[in-house]
């Protein structure tokens, strides 16, 4: 990877300190027994370290070395030599530093503790570039000298499970066995989990992640919590990370599993991440709201979406299960499509006043990374601005019905469309698309290695 000048932020912390921060915490709480330092990995999974509370300052004052190939391990935690950037490189420490806002109390954790987001440098105080948040951080750049700023929020389905018993994989909530059930909206379910959804609520609350509704979705043991739009993209990125981590450990603590995984259940709906973004400009309107030109721009935006699709599907779509979701007549979207107020669509323009007018992307699967998915996102509008790229014209009825172009159908199609896209180096550049791809690469032929009960049942 080519070194960048030392990062301005990084150079005041690693000289004089940002304790600030610290110091406002251990004044609300005390000092913590344990601080949680979380560096979300490629693949979305947090990895960090524990501390002892009494070093917490030291975090703004030298930052805490990790290594840099910590971007290079796949959903495992194992080391994918493909890369390029492990032993062969002497595998070097980066240096992470705090984003500012993240240090929180974490109220599910049984002992006293605090936990602090991270981003990671090189050790000449450069933004690594393989860590996402860098990645996502370069295209609101990018937005930004046009005079445009993003404003996100992220919306994203679970599934609450028991733990399975003697090995077993966790089992639903509700049962499943002999009956159809769809019991969408339904009171009755946010009732049976109130003292869990509130707990969750009052996490939420007390590590200041902006949460709106919380609603029961089709499937048995399926929810949806929204966060509210923020007009900081890396920020409203970092809540939807820290929001997996939040539920997560609230369920744990009443006994139950959350998870995730875009498809845990074949015969019901998936888990999906949809984001809606609006842009506004330098006066902090919403630039799709100006009369004549908004419409433009969002139109623009669109096609540069559609466009752009397929290449980026492997950042949505990042897991071998989360091909399983995308399936006719599931609410996820099979074909690069939009439309008005049409959830069939991939992306979807919602219904509101004016100057609400936003688009909702609907493909990423719960299980992904905040921060590429919203890269993608971005680059994909920026694509269409500077371009002019004119969309298809909006469906309507159901998407299922037309005979539109296809999303990627496998894990295999969406890596080799990514892996060779001019638009993915432009965006990501190359080193991050040579290691984004070979990770997943690895990461399918491990599935392909793996022999389904299915086939010893069919062929023992």
């Amino acid at each position: 990877m080519q070194a960048k000048e030392r990062e301005p932020r990084a150079q005041a912390m690693a000289e004089g300190g940002q304790n600030e921060e610290a110091a406002a915490f251990i004044k609300a709480y005390g000092i913590p027994e344990i601080v949680e330092v979380l560096l979300p990995d490629t693949s979305g999974v947090l990895r960090g370290k524990w501390l002892p509370g009494g070093a917490m300052s030291k975090l703004w004052k030298s930052g805490v070395p990790i290594p840099l190939s910590i971007f290079g391990l796949d959903i495992w935690g194992c080391e994918v030599e493909a890369t390029g950037i492990h032993l062969e490189t002497g595998d070097k420490d980066g240096l992470c530093w705090p984003v500012p806002g993240t240090l929180k109390p974490v109220p599910w954790a049984p002992r006293p503790s605090a936990q602090v987001l991270m981003t990671m440098h090189e050790p000449n105080g450069a933004p690594w570039m393989l860590d996402p948040r860098q990645q996502l951080s370069r295209v609101v750049e990018r937005l930004a000298a046009r005079g445009l700023y993003p404003c996100v929020a992220f919306e994203l389905e679970f599934y609450l499970l028991k733990p399975g018993e003697n090995g077993a994989p966790p089992q639903p909530v509700f049962p499943t066995e002999g009956q159809a059930r769809q019991n969408m909206y339904a009171m009755s379910d946010l009732d049976a989990f109130a003292s869990l959804l509130h707990d969750m609520r009052t996490a939420a609350t007390a590590q200041d992640l902006p949460t709106d509704t919380v609603i029961s979705e089709a499937a048995p043991g399926q929810f949806e919590v929204n966060l509210y739009h923020k007009d900081d993209p890396l920020g409203a990125a970092d809540d939807a990370i820290l929001l997996r981590r939040l539920i997560d450990g609230v369920a744990r603590r009443h006994g139950l599993r959350a998870t995730f995984m875009a498809k845990p259940l074949l015969d019901f709906a998936g888990n999906g991440m949809h984001v809606h973004v609006s842009l506004k400009d330098a006066s902090g309107a919403n630039a799709f709201a100006v009369p004549g030109s908004g419409e433009r721009l969002m139109r623009h935006a669109a096609g540069g979406l559609l466009a752009t699709m397929a290449d980026s599907t492997l950042l949505f779509v990042p897991s071998f299960n989360g091909y399983r979701r995308l399936v006719p007549g599931s609410y996820a979207p099979t074909g690069i499509t939009w439309g008005f107020d049409n959830r069939s669509v991939a992306v979807r323009v919602p219904n509101g006043p004016p100057d609400a007018a936003r688009l909702e992307h609907r493909i990423a699967g719960a299980e992904a990374h905040p921060h590429l998915v919203l890269a993608a996102i971005l680059a994909g509008i920026l694509e269409g601005i500077e371009a002019g790229i004119e969309p298809p014209d909006p469906l309507t009825g159901s998407a299922y019905d037309h005979d539109a172009p296809r999303l990627s159908p496998s894990m295999a199609e969406a890596i080799a469309r990514f892996s060779s896209s001019p638009f993915i180096e432009r965006a990501f550049g190359a080193d991050y698309r040579h290691v984004y791809a070979v990770m997943k690469e690895e990461e399918l032929a491990a599935f392909s290695r793996a022999i389904l009960p299915l086939e010893y049942e069919t062929y023992l």
